[in-house]
């Protein structure tokens, strides 16, 4: 996977489709990242680069409520590559 900015935005569009908002806030997160489940908010250390936010929507993915048939077919190509980074480890 490449560390780009439309790398990101493709995987912002993964949550987005899922009708997850992403915000990038400032603030104390250990892990860089926070999670509103509720409410489907996932907050994002607005400090991050883009390689840094790439690496964190990449773990936190895999703990999301995905709905994957609303999901475009390139949205979907790019989560099964994610999903299958987690079977890899």
């Amino acid at each position: 996977m490449k560390y780009t900015q439309t790398t990101l935005h493709k995987l912002e569009d993964i949550l987005g489709q899922s009708d997850y908002t992403i915000r990038y806030e400032r603030g104390t997160f250990q892990s860089g990242w926070c999670l509103l489940e509720a409410r489907r908010i996932v907050v994002l250390n607005k400090f991050l680069d883009a390689e840094g936010r790439i690496n964190t929507l990449v773990d936190i993915i895999p703990q999301l409520d995905i709905a994957f048939d609303k999901l475009t077919h390139e949205s979907q190509n790019l989560y099964e590559e994610v999903m299958g980074r987690l079977a890899g480890q």
